[in-house]
């Protein structure tokens, strides 16, 4: 009976010290002076969590419930900040809490000479955020950057903090967290490599330039099971500097964007290799309108793919996406702006795109944009192919709503590579120019209301296939297909279009 007591007492004792120490390891920031109230500054006390849990061989350090305030923090190599569930680490208004960090070695045309962020790393290795918490920019409060002589507004606007900001950076595991309200873009990565980033959830209409994410000039990435609503776009793969942006994975994401959904482009120094796109959803976003302009809440584009400053894209899968609304659901760009990713840089040459299959997806409800695939002239995009692909787009249109001809759509070669350059083209569904090798098959179109323009317009086309079309209603148009210069086709009669199949130019 006796040492059934002891061990009773044991028992409790043991349970009364697991009570009294239920913190789980790791470096709280409370225990280097952070506050949670909302107002103390504690830039410092995560920083200098963060170095000694560095200076130690690594480990997690911990942002606990509370509402911490901070400026510039400083990642370092082997440290997970961990935020516990009701933390949130919200950005200082004060630019004096965010200075300028050192021009980094690897150059890139954003780099306003040294960067802005709330969470930054340079050739920081095993690095991670990770938790239940929220990270806060208190964008709709980070105005343009001081300078010299110019207005409140009128500084630097490109060097509004970003959220997070990883530069050369390798071994990122981003997991779990939410984001809000980022100055400017939310979360960068810049020439990193084994990135993987799973169920996180962004919330991002605070500022102008509010992009979710961007892969820019990394390799071996992997974006998966998150939740992206941005003011600006959505999920973007960029090359603004030497490095290819290539073998990335981006997977089993709900994209809204008041801009560009998913977009491999603008800048396209470093080119894109094996990028592979599935399972996601592009929907409208849950803000009734845009922080910066009230133009386009559907949505510019569904998929953007675009090469414009040199560059080769090649190696793109696109497969089993829903696309609602939205103007332009598939938007596939060889332009030639060309230009330099630093001003010593040389010109970039003509870029090149080829090798991109987009198949299983589904457009509804969207804009009267039209898809286009084009290039500009004396130069192709190569090996296209479309397959199990339905687009239903509003339609509705009268005569002076549209390009009236395709011999009327602008080549704009150094333009900003977007759709909004053109708005409603003189085809329904497809606009191809400058392609050469570009297969569709199982295509279903149709027009939520009568829409007078041909479906699909091909002009300096070199073996174009078109099979197992379904016409799906309201079309007041001639014909199924316009082409000029088209050389080597086959097209088949879709069905259920009972007018002509062909009209050639």
């Amino acid at each position: 009976m006796k040492r059934i007591k002891v061990i009773g007492l044991a028992l409790i004792a043991i349970g009364l010290a697991s009570c009294t120490n239920s913190r789980k390891a790791g470096y709280y920031i409370t225990d280097f002076g952070a506050v949670g109230d909302s107002v103390t500054l504690c830039t410092d006390a995560i920083n200098k969590a963060i170095a000694t849990c560095s200076a130690k061989g690594g480990g997690r350090v911990v942002v606990p419930t509370g509402k911490f305030k901070s400026g510039t923090i400083q990642m370092k190599s082997n440290v997970e900040l961990h935020l516990e569930a009701g933390a949130t680490l919200t950005a200082s208004t004060n630019h004096a809490d965010f200075p300028r960090q050192a021009q980094p070695a690897y150059r890139s045309q954003k780099d306003p000479g040294g960067w802005f962020a709330l969470i930054y790393a340079e050739n920081e290795s095993n690095i991670a955020i990770t938790g239940q918490g929220t990270i806060d920019g208190n964008g709709h409060l980070q105005k343009p950057h001081p300078v010299e002589g110019a207005g409140d507004n009128e500084g630097d606007k490109d060097a509004r903090p970003r959220n997070i900001l990883f530069i050369s950076c390798s071994h990122i595991r981003i997991e779990g967290i939410k984001m809000r309200n980022s100055g400017i873009w939310n979360q960068h990565y810049l020439d990193c490599e084994d990135v993987f980033i799973d169920r996180v959830e962004v919330y991002n209409h605070s500022n102008r330039n509010n992009d979710a994410l961007d892969f820019d000039g990394c390799r071996r990435a992997i974006l998966s099971n998150s939740i992206f609503d941005t003011d600006d776009d959505g999920i973007t793969l960029k090359s603004t500097g030497k490095a290819a942006c290539e073998d990335i994975v981006i997977t089993n994401c709900i994209i809204s964007s008041f801009s560009n959904a998913i977009k491999a482009g603008t800048e396209s120094t470093g080119g894109f290799r094996n990028i592979t796109i599935s399972n996601c959803v592009i929907r409208p976003s849950r803000l009734p309108s845009m922080i910066t302009t009230d133009t386009y809440l559907k949505g510019i584009t569904g998929i953007s793919l675009e090469i414009v400053d040199g560059g080769i894209m090649e190696g793109v899968s696109v497969d089993n996406v829903v696309i609602e609304e939205t103007e332009a659901p598939l938007y596939i760009r060889l332009g030639n702006r060309a230009r330099k990713h630093t001003d010593s840089a040389p010109a970039p040459p003509m870029g090149q795109m080829r090798n991109i299959r987009i198949s299983n997806v589904t457009a509804y409800n969207t804009g009267n944009f039209s898809s286009s695939i084009s290039s500009i002239p004396g130069s192709y995009i190569e090996n296209v192919m479309l397959d199990n692909i339905q687009l239903f787009n509003t339609g509705g249109l009268a005569a002076g709503d549209y390009i009236a001809s395709h011999t009327e759509v602008v080549e704009d070669e150094k333009g900003y590579p977007q759709p909004t350059v053109w708005k409603n083209l003189p085809s329904s569904v497809l606009f191809i120019r400058h392609v050469k090798n570009i297969s569709v098959s199982n295509l279903i179109f149709g027009s939520k209301n009568p829409d007078p323009r041909i479906p699909v317009i091909a002009s300096d086309v070199k073996n174009l296939r078109i099979k197992n079309s379904t016409f799906s209603g309201h079309s007041t148009a001639a014909g199924f297909a316009l082409l000029d210069r088209v050389e080597g086709h086959d097209i088949e009669k879709p069905s259920g279009w009972n007018k002509a199949i062909l009209i050639q130019k």
